[in-house]
């Protein structure tokens, strides 16, 4: 599991347990100070130092409970923040394409590592209430032995009511998680389609599908809150059934001689505080919760990442496949393309010219079959994502390239002039960077061009540009890298032909390789490009 790290690595948890254990000692001491201090004032005797004893056991109580407060705080927080790193690692070591949905990967990180991360501070309470229940049966059986037994005659039904409440929050909070994590995925797939959304018309249907889980998240809060309003209930009617036996053997100990007063009024403090465990019915469903979301996280760390084995090399700039297949995408491709060729990759909707393109970029690895590659990859997408904290940081990400390999490769991409013209130029912060889909594009271009690639994929990296643009790049690309083997995927018929070669791909397989003009007279072939 991944709670034991979690409380191992930050000892803050014997703080958090000692500074409990102080207000609970001090708790367990009131019911007799008090005891002492009405015995005294009964008696006629002087109660002052009494009265003391009692204000300072109540001040070491409060002083603990708002200590402890501040550590539970930073103990999660700090939980939190380790697990947020340790997953984020995680996710991005297990690659491309993503084993987890973007939203259920956002609720883990998020959520889920916010609750496991703070397990500690549930448990040390729950730990606490026990200790607290046993002191108070201790000091029960130290006035009379007969307050004890009778208290005991309740442990079984209080056991019996935790356990019950405990296995019926389980699955209602698993489901409960479960179902959130399901509702992001869908929302932030949506979000990221919002343009097409709108330019559809399928908003209603689109918030339709988005909230389908709604009902399922509501049955499982519904009966996660159920239990809890039923262990409330209960316990709300044993505590003062339990208060009744002891205060009425009390009773029959004061009419004994063998209690005061004042022992009477501790007897009842004392069977409050051992019901401490049936009153934490919020403490119990957090921990319950803690649980279930240590439960999701786990299911990201036991997935193994693929071993990290570099594709077979070959010449410098060369790129063989033999009887790839990528599950769903690509069936048995058998593929040579030579160092420096300029390789058009065409097909209709879903054929799989991005999934050839991430196994030949290295993004994807195939079920089965061979890549061979010669040398390292620059790779440019449709939509980029820039990360970086500036323009400059953004075109060089994963590189040590200088000032002037970035402005080399801009100018390549044909994106410098829109870079200067912004407020803070190449130092302008992505976020203060707007920028259109085709500017985007060539920025997005330019970090693979700075990487000085000797195979460049281009997963229809250019779609936004204008042809005349898109003509101009390919020649800036031919000038500022010359010999470069470019793999680019595309639905532009004027791009095709300007390649050496063209890949046809129809359902995942290979259906010709052949210059553009020689296809260009097959019907289905024209009709791949509208």
């Amino acid at each position: 599991m991944s709670l034991p790290p979690v409380v191992r690595r930050d000892p803050r948890w014997l703080l958090l347990a000692v500074n409990a254990l102080l207000a609970t000692t001090a708790g367990l001491l009131l019911p007799t100070a008090l005891a002492a201090a009405v015995d005294a004032a009964l008696a006629g005797r002087p109660a002052g130092a009494a009265v003391l004893w009692l204000i300072g056991l109540a001040v070491v109580e409060l002083v603990g409970d708002a200590i402890g407060v501040v550590l539970a705080a930073s103990i999660t927080a700090r939980g939190a923040a380790w697990l947020r790193r340790r997953l984020t690692g995680h996710l991005l070591a297990l690659g491309h394409p993503a084993r987890f949905e973007a939203g259920d990967a956002v609720s883990r990180l998020t959520g889920d590592s916010a609750l496991a991360g703070g397990i500690a501070v549930p448990a040390v309470n729950v730990g606490i209430s026990v200790l607290t229940a046993v002191g108070a049966v201790v000091a029960l059986a130290l006035m009379d032995w007969r307050l004890a037994a009778v208290f005991l005659l309740s442990v079984p039904l209080a056991t019996l009511l935790v356990r019950s409440h405990l296995r019926l929050t389980a699955s209602d909070v698993a489901a409960y998680q479960e179902v959130s994590g399901e509702l992001s995925a869908r929302l932030v797939d949506a979000v990221g389609g919002l343009r097409t959304i709108a330019a559809s018309g399928r908003a209603d249907q689109e918030a339709e599908r988005v909230l389908r889980p709604l009902p399922r998240l509501a049955s499982a809060g519904a009966g996660m809150w159920r239990t809890q309003a039923r262990m409330i209930w209960r316990a709300g009617l044993l505590l003062p059934a339990v208060e009744l036996a002891v205060l009425t053997a009390a009773g029959f100990g004061l009419v004994a001689g063998r209690l005061s007063i004042g022992d009477v009024l501790a007897a009842l403090g004392y069977a409050a505080l051992g019901m401490a465990v049936v009153g934490q019915a919020t403490v119990l469903t957090s921990l319950q919760r803690a649980r279930a979301s240590a439960a999701r996280l786990q299911e990201v760390f036991d997935t193994p990442a693929d071993e990290a084995r570099p594709p077979g090399s070959t010449a410098a700039g060369e790129v063989r496949l033999s009887g790839v297949c990528v599950p769903d995408a690509l069936h048995d491709v058998d593929l040579a393309v030579p160092a420096g060729a300029f390789v058009a990759v065409v097909g209709r909707s879903g054929a799989g010219k991005s999934a050839l393109a991430a196994v030949i970029g290295g993004l994807a690895r195939p079920a089965s079959g061979q890549v061979l590659r010669g040398g390292s990859v620059g790779y440019a997408f449709e939509r980029p994502a820039l990360v970086g904290g500036t323009v400059r940081d953004a075109v060089r990400y994963g590189t040590s390239a200088g000032e002037d390999e970035v402005l080399a490769a801009c100018r390549a991409a044909q994106v410098h002039d829109v870079v200067v013209r912004l407020p803070h130029g190449y130092d302008t912060p992505m976020s203060a960077a707007p920028m259109s889909g085709g500017e985007a594009q060539r920025l997005g271009l330019a970090r693979a061009f700075v990487r000085d690639p000797a195979v460049l994929v281009l997963d229809d990296a250019t779609a936004s540009l204008d042809m005349v643009t898109e003509s101009t790049v390919e020649r800036s690309v031919e000038s500022a890298l010359p010999g470069r083997t470019r793999v680019v995927v595309t639905h532009r018929a004027a791009t095709a032909r300007r390649a050496d070669v063209v890949v046809w791909l129809d359902g995942g397989r290979v259906r010709a390789v052949a210059p553009h003009r020689e296809l260009w007279d097959d019907d289905e072939y024209r009709a791949v490009f509208g």
